[in-house]
């Protein structure tokens, strides 16, 4: 029978992760990573071609994870109440992934060595960064009946920008965002999407 790995992808991208989320990129080594794992590091290079493509590998599966639910959310029926509640899943996110969080906001797409990705993992990086820009156009669209450059800026600014900006602070200082974030991405949202002219009627109740 044909010998079962003992040491999968899944388990080795786990470890990677874990030690960017506290020791940053360079922290995580092949060495460093192998002994996570307890495997030689034979067995983390007969699975990744290179340490790029392997740190490669955890921005790209934590980047489409985020993206994935925080768009799910920004898709829901009712635009406003929709928008407030993607803004919002950003600290929520961050409370429930922290080592998520930390490698996503802490570090650049380029920490994570894009410059040795192949072209496949740079193609799938490409299509996430089409993503946010293609979504947050579509949204603005639905909120507001119309996507010029100021009222997606506007948008993104309410949704992405503002909610990043107000837990990123509590990331770096590794504690969990405090309920008064809540609070300020909530303030936030109501007054750009106001100035932008949609009213709150319609919304359901918070």
């Amino acid at each position: 029978m044909p010998r079962v790995p003992q040491f999968d992808e899944a388990q080795i991208l786990a470890a990677a992760g874990r030690l960017i989320a506290r020791h940053g990129a360079s922290g995580a080594t092949i060495g460093a990573i192998a002994r996570a794992v307890g495997a030689p590091t034979g067995s983390i290079y007969h699975r990744f071609d290179s340490r790029d493509v392997l740190l490669g590998e955890v921005w790209l599966g934590a980047a489409t994870a985020f993206q994935g639910a925080f768009f799910e959310r920004l898709a829901g029926p009712a635009p406003w109440q929709a928008g407030l509640t993607a803004a919002l899943y950003m600290a929520q996110r961050v409370r429930e992934h922290p080592d998520e969080a930390r490698v996503l906001l802490l570090h650049r797409r380029e920490d994570f060595g894009g410059d040795g990705w192949p072209a496949g993992i740079r193609r799938r990086a490409e299509q996430l960064g089409r993503q946010v820009e293609d979504e947050i156009r579509a949204f603005s669209k639905r909120l507001c009946g119309r996507q010029d450059p100021r009222t997606v800026r506007s948008v993104n600014y309410a949704v992405v920008d503002a909610p990043f900006a107000a837990v990123r602070r509590h990331v770096a200082a590794g504690e969990e965002p405090p309920p008064y974030v809540d609070g300020l991405v909530q303030v936030t949202y109501r007054a750009v999407i106001a100035q932008l002219g949609v009213p709150i009627k319609g919304r359901s109740r918070e």
